[in-house]
């Protein structure tokens, strides 16, 4: 009797997940959902989305060079990850870079039902699965939102971010800690 093949595999035999969002800024939180991914994947792709209707504080540039250096730093397990943009429909975007899952970390119960709605949307699209990381303990309460939020009212967010992610946001903000506007 032969081994039989499982449903998961690729014909390579790497199975690539894709972590998708606007990472505005990329948190300490964005890395251990990478570093947790990798366990389960053997090439994750990160997708950092155009998004400009979330207002973002850093351009899809700032954002792909930020991204890339956190994963750079991360300890992904051996598995490749490649840091790309993308600003399609995340089925059409998962489907171009063969991803066979989709990654979404969960930090709280009232992250669940929109995550829910979106994984359901997604599978009625395309057959990919949607996996749930549940966020780490110490990082289930950050999101990039409250980050900019606090940065721009003169908070101190180096709990929340890198050293470098936190001296672009001061660069991006003034240096005296002026407020300025997101865009």
């Amino acid at each position: 009797m032969s081994p039989k093949k499982s449903r998961s595999s690729n014909i390579s035999g790497i199975l690539t997940g894709l972590y998708p969002g606007t990472f505005d800024p990329v948190t300490l939180g964005h890395v251990d959902i990478i570093m947790r991914a990798t366990k389960v994947v053997n090439r994750l792709v990160v997708g950092v989305a155009e998004n400009a209707g979330k207002g973002p504080l850093f351009s899809l540039k700032e954002r792909l060079v930020l991204v890339e250096e956190a994963a750079r730093g991360a300890d992904t397990n051996g598995a490749e990850v490649i840091v790309m943009p993308f600003k399609t429909l995340l089925v059409d975007f998962a489907r171009q870079v063969n991803a066979r899952v989709i990654v979404r970390g969960l930090r709280a119960v009232s992250d669940f039902e929109y995550e829910f709605q979106m994984a359901a949307m997604n599978r009625k699209l395309s057959p990919i699965e949607t996996v749930f990381l549940m966020s780490s303990d110490r990082y289930q309460f950050i999101s990039s939102r409250f980050v900019k939020e606090i940065a721009l009212l003169g908070g101190d967010v180096s709990p929340f971010v890198s050293p470098r992610v936190l001296g672009e946001i001061a660069r991006k903000l003034g240096r005296k800690g002026k407020r300025k506007r997101v865009r």
